[in-house]
């Protein structure tokens, strides 16, 4: 996984600061897309390329312009749990479609879009109304991204998110799987795996921590 231009949309996100770490690790380039200026140093430290553009006031063109020359881009954005259900649908949906459509414009293939455990299902009615938002808006952005056929996308479903330390030890297949949680920073070291392998094209995958080294879980996609 070497010398390869990777955009990550959400670029101060914990996961994103995460994949920015392994990426640079091993020698790629993590863009971080940001919208606060005052977290330039942050990324920067971390060693991205931060630039600074609000995915809910960017227009396609610029966007594109930003994306130019990467290799893959990764939507880790999000509106966040004090967000209300309007910045949830300007954020979480539209801003994963916003970078698809800047993606397809730069010509740039390679897309994976963090979306989560019950997205692409129905919502049980007694969850509480910000967790309902959350869940609409992802799986809006997953039909629109997986219907397009100018992008190698891949969608991942992490289960319940923690601030554990890395377990390199994961479960990872497709739809269904039992609820279930996962480190951050694993969810980090498996987007890298699937952009350095190009693996799971085309394909949703549910993730939690399992038993599988992550190297070899995402060798088994194929």
């Amino acid at each position: 996984m070497t010398d390869k231009r990777i955009v990550i949309a959400g670029g101060h996100g914990q996961i994103a600061q995460h994949l920015t770490q392994v990426l640079t690790a091993h020698g790629d380039r993590a863009v971080s897309l940001i919208r606060n200026t005052e977290h330039v140093d942050a990324v920067t430290a971390l060693g991205a390329l931060p630039q600074v553009i609000d995915l809910e006031a960017a227009s396609v063109d610029e966007l594109a312009e930003v994306l130019a020359g990467a290799d893959a881009v990764v939507f880790a954005a999000g509106a966040g749990p004090n967000s209300g259900p309007d910045r949830k649908d300007t954020v979480d949906r539209a801003g994963a479609v916003l970078l698809a459509d800047a993606a397809e414009k730069a010509g740039i293939r390679r897309y994976v879009l963090i979306s989560s455990f019950g997205a692409g299902e129905p919502v049980a009615e007694d969850l509480d109304d910000g967790w309902k938002a959350y869940i609409k808006a992802k799986t809006a952005a997953e039909e629109d991204v997986s219907a397009r056929s100018g992008l190698d996308w891949t969608i991942l479903r992490p289960g319940r998110l923690t601030d554990e330390d890395p377990l390199d030890a994961v479960s990872l297949t497709e739809p269904p799987m039992d609820a279930g949680s996962v480190p951050r920073a694993d969810v980090a070291a498996v987007i890298a795996q699937l952009i350095d392998t190009g693996g799971a094209v085309r394909t949703t995958l549910m993730l939690t921590s399992g038993s599988t080294s992550i190297a070899d879980a995402v060798d088994a996609l194929g």
